[in-house]
């Protein structure tokens, strides 16, 4: 008994936002305003949603894209050359996670006053030393199971001292030191 095999059409919408340039599609636009007239068409209680005004400019196009990538890739190669010719190693700038993350502990430690710039003065900014520390934490538990057991354990042992360095300077300034008194006798 022979088979008979239907021809099914398959039909692909592609019901992407924006073309591969980040540019808004035009067939995008004609169905978001189709849309909201069915909306309005069928029920006259609910409002076609408006679209959020944004503050922000433009992204950049794909070609604008790829000429600051060049230019940047440009501007490292040259900055790689100059530390070359001055007698150190290249290697010393790139970023690794583990420098990433004491960047960050570096950054807490001077935001809680703990750690000053040469010739600097000590200046607290608890906030700051805060959301430093929950950034730490957050990629803590971000990369749980993706870091090595050197970079888990500095991470933990950074966030550790933070945590208790951010303790003792909040009770610090919650609790100054009273004024010390002498005894005659």
């Amino acid at each position: 008994m022979p088979e008979h095999k239907k021809d099914t059409e398959i039909k692909v919408n592609d019901r992407r936002l924006f073309t591969a340039d980040g540019d808004l599609r035009a067939d995008t636009i004609e169905q978001a305003s189709e849309a909201s007239e069915q909306v309005v068409a069928t029920s006259t209680q609910v409002a076609a949603p408006e679209p959020p005004a944004s503050d922000l400019p433009p992204a950049p196009t794909s070609g604008e894209q790829q000429a600051q990538h060049d230019a940047y890739k440009q501007s490292s190669r040259d900055l790689d050359a100059q530390v070359e010719m001055n007698g150190h190693s290249a290697k010393e700038l790139e970023v690794s996670f583990e420098r990433f993350m004491a960047s960050l502990y570096m950054t807490a430690m001077m935001q809680l006053g703990l750690m000053v710039e040469q010739g600097g003065s000590p200046n607290v900014d608890l906030i700051g030393a805060r959301q430093t520390i929950d950034t730490l934490s957050m990629l803590g538990d971000k990369t749980k199971g993706n870091l090595t057991p050197k970079e888990q354990a500095f991470l933990q042992n950074a966030l550790y001292e933070l945590r208790m360095a951010y303790v003792e300077v909040t009770n610090a300034l919650a609790h100054p030191p009273g004024p010390i008194t002498g005894t005659n006798g």
